[in-house]
């Protein structure tokens, strides 16, 4: 069912307390502070992000538990590491108890598809790089794909981390992208998180629940044709691409990817297997508890805090 613009915004909390936002006053979202990620294996993860990606990790604590608590997950006490890359950050967790494998099986337009785009200054030096890892798999046929002018003339290339969550590195031809994408290389080949993407199955039933968070639309494209069949492997790819923009520019950008036809809309339900991720958002005005667990219509998690309390950080 389509539901029209105007409709008030009440996010589904995963536990109680659930968050209302009367239709007269929407939330604001501030910034994207980080994207966080369920691994096996900490010290695997934590490897390939630093020497294949080029992040570089803080000291390792534990998690926050109010995090926790608000994504309902209890049963020990998780490992987390916080990587930053750039200007943005990325949380490892590990948790005690762990459900189920990422799908070995998952595809671009499963709707529990959720990439990350790392920029590069220089695509076949950082591919090469890539390429002289081990532990990852790819997603993309036959190397970095060029998109279409139409779609932004930039060349990216999908794949997998070691515990099967898809990334993506992209680069922006002069004029496009944000100025970080342009960095000179002395910088290093790997620049920052771009944006996150996620699958979903209706633009029209997902962007009231964005825009009631507070995030604004800054970009839509029709993606097709044989170089996006490549990039996604996904013969016949056709993807309605919507761009979602906090107010601040220091954090990444959101991405919702409509496929046509969407994909499977299973693996969402155990909070602690490996599939599990969420993205912290510090919103104003939070009224209740901070911080809050909420699901998109397709079930991808957000973590909102209020933007007093979390401006650099979740709060621990």
């Amino acid at each position: 069912m389509k539901v029209p613009r105007s409709a008030p915004f009440v996010p589904r909390a995963i536990l109680p307390p659930v968050v209302y936002v009367p239709p007269h006053r929407r939330l604001h979202a501030e910034r994207i502070l980080r994207i966080s990620r369920a691994v096996a294996d900490l010290r695997r993860a934590e490897t390939f992000y630093r020497d294949g990606l080029g992040f570089r990790a803080t000291p390792r604590r534990h998690s926050d538990r109010a995090t926790l608590a608000a994504l309902g997950i209890g049963g020990g006490d998780p490992n987390e590491i916080v990587m930053r890359l750039g200007a943005q950050e990325i949380s490892l967790v590990r948790f005690t108890g762990q459900g189920q494998p990422y799908p070995v099986d998952s595809e671009s337009n499963d709707l529990w598809f959720q990439h990350l785009a790392i920029v590069v200054s220089d695509m076949d030096a950082a591919y090469a790089h890539l390429s002289s890892r081990i532990g990852w798999r790819p997603v993309s046929e036959n190397g970095p794909q060029l998109l279409p002018p139409v779609n932004g003339a930039v060349r990216a290339f999908k794949f997998r981390d070691p515990d099967g969550h898809p990334l993506e590195l992209i680069w922006f031809p002069p004029g496009k992208g944000r100025r970080a994408s342009h960095r000179k290389a002395s910088r290093g080949l790997f620049l920052g998180i771009d944006h996150s993407a996620l699958s979903i199955a209706s633009t029209a039933r997902s962007l009231p629940f964005y825009r009631g968070l507070g995030l604004r639309v800054s970009n839509r494209s029709l993606n097709c044709g044989p170089a996006q069949a490549r990039l996604d492997g996904l013969p016949g790819a056709r993807v309605r691409v919507t761009g979602l923009r906090p107010a601040s520019a220091a954090g990444p950008r959101l991405e919702l990817l409509a496929y046509q036809p969407p994909g499977r809309a299973i693996g969402m339900n155990l909070r602690n297997d490996l599939v599990t991720q969420w993205v912290t958002l510090a919103v104003s005005p939070l009224s209740g508890t901070s911080p809050c667990a909420v699901r998109d219509p397709d079930g991808h998690c957000l973590v909102l805090i209020d933007h007093g309390a979390g401006a650099t950080g979740v709060p621990v």
